[in-house]
């Protein structure tokens, strides 16, 4: 059987929270998955090593590529998808564009949440009422796996010993909202180093509040940080995995190294507490004085390093 599944949201952490839910459908159908999803998920990087996937078609809407947008970009996808012969396609969202473009490309079979319900949709309840109609129930705790010579490799490469508590702090984020002040990591670290021999491998992107973030941890602890900012994905999840934990803002790293299996606090400040949360590796922390987060939250300012240091002691200990 040849299937489709479409997710269309943008993020990588979206893309990680779908994960066991097309896993479900593979064995379902006991069938690998193609996959539609957006460029900017990177899902290439970090789903290599999953048998349950077999391809990856990347959606080209966004403003560096839209190719699939507009008119012509609808008969291009269609094309696309038409030339796979697929038999069924399960549709992660609720736009009627992508059932217009399955049912015209010839897919007999289509699954899809209940049209025009975007708004304020819970991302893993939403999914899992899609599957309610072939009999699935999933529970939302992704898995990635990488090869065990890369996790070695990447030790040897960066000199990572197991003598240290590694630790991996994913200091960027996806909105100013979302990235947690400098000084909040560096007394984190200033807790730490007190008590345990550290090593710490920041991650982080190009942007320039995050590289003003990562410069002000650098400045004051250069020789115990690792910067990964010129680091692919698909290189950092090794150095993740040789971590014993993971302290990351609301991004793409918490996500990732919770899937990875590493157990990782979540500095939640200002989207819904299920994004920190989903994962049995996860374990959030909410700003002072706020009972829960949500979107417009602002709570970064919030985010105190005395329980983020006492919840790592309670993890590693």
């Amino acid at each position: 059987m040849n299937i489709l599944v479409i997710q269309n949201r943008m993020g990588i952490g979206d893309m990680v929270i779908f994960l066991p839910f097309i896993e479900a459908i593979s064995k379902k159908y006991n069938s690998p998955i193609t996959l539609l999803a957006k460029e900017s998920t990177k899902a290439e990087e970090y789903t290599k090593n999953l048998n349950f996937l077999k391809n990856i078609i990347y959606l080209k809407r966004d403003n560096q590529n839209d190719e699939h947008s507009g008119i012509l970009g609808f008969f291009k996808l269609k094309n696309e998808i038409k030339k796979n012969l697929f038999d069924k396609v399960f549709i992660f969202n609720s736009s009627l564009r992508y059932r217009l473009v399955c049912k015209s490309a010839g897919i007999k079979n289509i699954y899809q949440y209940p049209l025009f319900e975007k708004k304020e949709q819970h991302i893993i309840d939403a999914a899992n009422k899609l599957l309610d109609k072939i009999n699935l129930k999933v529970e939302s705790n992704p898995q990635i796996k990488i090869n065990e010579s890369s996790i070695k490799i990447a030790a040897q490469k960066l000199s990572i010993s197991k003598d240290k508590i590694n630790i991996l702090l994913g200091i960027g984020g996806s909105g100013p909202s979302k990235r947690i002040p400098a000084d909040k990591f560096k007394k984190f670290i200033e807790l730490a180093i007190k008590n345990y021999d550290c090593m710490f491998y920041l991650a982080t992107g190009k942007n320039k509040e995050e590289q003003s973030i990562l410069n002000s941890i650098l400045s004051s602890y250069k020789e115990i940080c690792v910067p990964l900012d010129n680091n692919s994905i698909s290189e950092i999840l090794p150095i993740i995995k040789n971590c014993r934990i993971a302290i990351c803002n609301d991004s793409s790293f918490s996500h990732l190294s919770a899937a990875l299996g590493v157990p990782t606090i979540v500095l939640m400040s200002d989207t819904p507490l299920l994004y920190g949360s989903y994962s049995s590796n996860m374990y959030p922390i909410i700003p002072d004085g706020m009972n829960f987060v949500s979107h417009n939250s602002r709570g970064k300012e919030k985010i105190n390093p005395e329980k983020i240091f006492k919840k790592f002691k309670s993890i590693i200990n």
